[in-house]
Parts: C-alpha cells; structure tokens; sequence
C-alpha cells in the first residue's frame, strides 16, 4: 500500500497500524501526535492501512486532540476507580462540568472522598499509563451495550440507548473495563502522561492539559462563584427530572417539554428579579457592568433585567461600550496584522472614563457613536444627565475588568457575569461544554443577522475564544453576581436551525472536522418546533422573533 505524507509517498504492508506510521515522523512535531487524517477525515492511530491513502497528523495543542486526550484520560480515571474501590462498593462517578482546566466529578456509593483515596487512584492511573495497554473500540449490539452499562451504574447511558437509532454501538475497552464515549480515543494508555487529582467540595477534580499547554498541569484555581452557578444548575435539573439528555428526550416523546420551557424561563427570571433586588438595595451603585463570553445572550439579559430594574422603580438607561472604540487607524493589530477589536486598547478608556466620572457627578455629557461603516467615532447630539434614580446598564467584554472604568469608586458599580453554562450533560462521562452551546448559538445568529455561513462562524470561533481567555475569563471572580443564561431545553430547538447550516460545511475545508462533530452531538438530541419559546426569551436574540431589540 502506497501512503502520501507530506507529498512523499512510501509503500507498507497492508495492514498496517497508524500508530505505526506515526512514530515515524513523530519527531518533525513539537507535542505528541493523537489522531490521523486520513484522505481528509479524521481517524484514530489504532486503524489499520487498508488501501492507498494520504496521511496527515494530529497533535495535543490542537481542539480535537485535546478533546481527545481528556476522553481518554477519563477511561483510564474510571477503570483505576473500579480497580481501587470495587464495583461492589461504587455505584457510579459522574463527569458534571468544567473547572479549573479539569473536570468535577462526584462518586455515587459507600465511598468517601478524601486525599488519601484519590492519592491510590492517581497512582494506579500512573501504573496503567506505565504498562502502554490498548485502548480497544468494539461493537456490540445495543442490548449488550445496556446490560454493560448497567452493570457498572451507568443508567443514564442506558437512558440515552433508548434514543438510538443504530443496533449497534462503538464502546472502549480497558483491561475489561467497557465505557461508551463521544468521540476518538488514544490507541494505549501511554499517551496520557499528564492528569492531578485534587479533593473539591463535596466530589474530586481531575486536572489535565489544555491545548494552550498540552505538557504541563496548570495550577488548580476554581473560580467559587462560577462553581456554584454550575452546581445550582445540576442540581435544579436534577430537581425537573432532566438531569441529561435522555431525560429531556422523555419530557419531548412524552409532550412536557413546553411546560419544562415555561418552568425554566420562570426560573430564570426570578433570578433576573432577586438581582434588581440586590441592586436596588445598594444605594450608591450607579453603574451596572454587564460582561460575558460571546453567544451568553447578554443583549437579552440586560432588557429583561432593565424591566425589573424599572419595577423596583429604577431607571436603567444602556450604554454601548462600543461606542467609545478608537478610530479605526489606532485600532491595534494582533500577531497576525489584523485589527483586533478584542483587547482593552482597542477603546478609548480615558474618554469613557471622563464621561462616566462626568455623569456621576450629574453633569452634561454628550455621548459618542462609533461609525462601523467609517470606523471613527461620532458625535449627533446624544446627551445625558443623570437623575436621581437612573442607573447606567454598560455591557462589553472588559466590563468586569477594573482597568476600563479605573475613575468610577466600586462602591458605585454592580458587576455582573453572564454565561450560557449548561446544566445538560449527554449522560455519566460526556458533558456538554458550554463552548459548544455558545457556537451553536452563535452559528444560528450569525446565518439570521449577518449572512454568515456556519463555515465563516466556525472559521474565526478560534479567534473568539482567544479573545475570551483573555479578556474575561481572567475577571469571572470579581464579578458580584453570575447569571446563567442557559437554558435546559434550548439544544433541541436549536438543532432544527443549525442542522441545515452545519451540513453546508464542505468537506474539502479545514472547518469540516467541527461541523461533522457538531452534527454528531445533536444527534442525541430530539428536535423540537421554535413555537412555544417566549417572545422574550434568550433563545430568541439567536433563532429570531424577540420581543427585544437584539
């Protein structure tokens, strides 16, 4: 068999293994090579060659491969789990969400967490990776695959069998431990070198590379507000029977899933209320800083939020932070030569801190508008006063970082995190990531509002999430309060919209892998009609119909 890498074609065996190949370029990459593509798909290093092929590689520092490390380091977690503590006493460990770069997990069963437990589990992790012993895909009828997964209380992945289509399904296997996984999989346990475990509130996180640092184990910081926002969400999932996708697939067959929608949105605008509340009740604030990752529906949250503002008797009036942004001619350039809108340099700060120091003081200011056409800022006769009650409602990415409005006394600002940070997971080890919303949701609206292709979104969703690790993630914990903008039943509408888009993807660009993925994901999903979604719901900034200005 003839095998092209790199324009150079050299001839093996049939039958031969990936892996193998691999280890013979290994050394032209920096980080360890994870995955394969093959003629343009994206494959596991355990395939064999079978016919003539072009090859290419995968390394740690990219998303699927580090997506793929995690996995495995998962698998490999698990079985040293069962080996530690016996199936007899472990009823299930359950992946809930991110944290610090690692995964919360809490155990289900007569165990106890402590340091020494997870300090033997560690050691046994390390034990497997030392002994390099394969990671094996295998297919079993999907009856097997329930009994399988029942025996190891895994329930909620016999819930999701229920939806499956296929009679057959693809688990892992590791020294006799079975485990059914979204996604590809390392060839052997020597490849995960690098994982820590540390005790946490009532569960344990395992820390592991990112891709940005796919060598090291970063320092374990857990962000404690964001944490407890993620915990109230499982827990209130859990309390509406929809702790995962299974169970949300019932409410749909079962025809609930409206009164789980109006549930929900009742859910979240009482916490839209007890914030206008606390707000209310803090005299001197007269800025509310309204900061978030993209796709966190922060337009919608800040109209809704207003109305309650209003009806503790406040008046809330918008100021767009983009309107301070410097003409286009002093906009920096990122390493690349573009201008990047990204960073605290691309605004004017010493005018928006004039104007804002200005208006606390109750005087006159007239307020710019930034041309996107002209890329220069404007002035028409915009003015503000301050009166007695109004408060300022500024949202924009650095809101939360001290550094944009340094003039303005603390005591008068209200900061506010805003994220979409699902409460679904897909069932006991494959969570959903709040990324992955976020780009559907972004996917959705930039194909509604912009003309975008799913290609185009997908394309610069890279330089999006570079913007945010370090423009907002940095400053979640200083944030006086965190509003969660998911919502539990919003997947299954959003796929009737993202579907068509993702399937557009040409598979001869590089965004194919992504649109691939994503459409693998909303599989597990049942689909559900955009009628019942309130006027006035998040959702509707992304699929259209709001009763909002988005």
């Amino acid at each position: 068999m003839i095998v092209t890498y790199k324009g150079t074609k050299k001839e093996y065996a049939p039958g031969t293994i990936i892996e193998d190949i691999a280890k013979e370029y290994q050394d032209e990459y920096e980080y360890d090579i994870l995955l394969a593509e093959r003629d343009g798909s994206l494959c596991e290093l355990s395939k064999e060659i079978k016919e003539d092929c072009t090859l290419d590689f995968v390394m740690a520092n990219t998303s699927c491969g580090n997506s793929t490390y995690k996995r495995s380091a998962t698998l490999i977690m698990l079985k040293a789990f069962y080996k530690i503590v016996g199936r007899e006493k472990l009823q299930g460990i359950s992946i809930q969400f991110s944290i610090s770069k690692g995964y919360f997990c809490t155990i289900n069963g007569d165990v106890e967490v402590t340091d020494e437990l997870l300090k033997s589990v560690e050691a046994e992790m390390k034990r497997l990776v030392e002994k390099a012993i394969p990671i094996n895909k295998i297919t079993i009828h999907l009856d097997e695959a329930k009994k399988k997964c029942a025996e190891y209380g895994m329930h909620e992945k016999v819930h999701l069998y229920k939806y499956r289509r296929s009679s057959g399904v693809n688990m892992y296997e590791l020294q006799g431990f079975e485990d059914y996984y979204y996604g590809y999989m390392v060839p052997n346990t020597s490849y995960i070198k690098y994982f820590k475990l540390f005790k946490y509130d009532d569960g344990f996180v395992i820390q592991l590379p990112t891709k940005e640092h796919p060598t090291e184990i970063l320092p374990f910081d857990p962000k404690r507000k964001i944490f407890q926002a993620l915990k109230e969400a499982t827990i209130w999932g859990r309390e509406q029977g929809a702790p995962n996708v299974g169970a949300v697939n019932d409410r749909i067959v079962e025809g609930e899933i409206n009164n789980l929608m109006l549930v929900q949105e009742a859910f979240q605008e009482k916490k839209l209320a007890e914030l206008a509340e606390t707000i209310s009740k803090r005299k001197n604030v007269r800025f509310i800083m309204i900061a978030g990752p993209s796709s966190s529906g922060k337009t919608t949250t800040s109209h809704r939020l207003s109305i309650q503002l209003l009806a503790k008797g406040l008046k809330p009036i918008p100021i767009p932070v983009d309107n301070y942004f410097v003409n286009r001619e002093d906009t920096p350039k990122d390493e690349n030569g573009e201008l990047d809108y990204e960073v605290l340099e691309a605004l004017d700060v010493e005018l928006f801190n004039e104007h804002m120091k200005r208006l606390s003081r109750g005087e006159r200011v007239e307020l710019p508008e930034f041309n996107f056409l002209t890329g220069k800022r404007e002035y028409h006769g915009n003015y503000l006063q301050l009166k007695e009650n109004d408060v300022l409602v500024i949202e924009g990415i650095h809101c939360l970082n001290s550094a944009m409005s340094y003039s303005i006394p603390e005591d008068q600002k209200f900061k506010i995190y805003i994220s979409a940070l699902t409460q679904l997971n897909i069932d006991e080890h494959n969570r959903i990531a709040t990324s992955d919303l976020r780009l559907l949701r972004r996917i959705v609206r930039d194909a509604r509002t912009r003309g975008n292709s799913a290609t185009d979104t997908i394309g610069m969703w890279h330089l999006v999430r570079r913007g945010e690790e370090n423009n907002i993630f940095p400053y979640q914990n200083v944030a006086d309060a965190v509003f969660n903008s998911a919502l539990i039943y919003e997947i299954p509408v959003l796929k009737q919209y993202a579907e068509p888009l993702l399937f557009s993807v040409e598979k001869n660009t590089k965004e194919y892998y992504e649109a691939k993925r994503l459409l693998k994901f909303l599989n597990y999903f049942l689909g559900v009609p955009s009628d019942s979604v309130p006027k006035n719901s998040i959702l509707r900034e992304f699929i259209g119909g709001s009763c909002f200005k988005v």
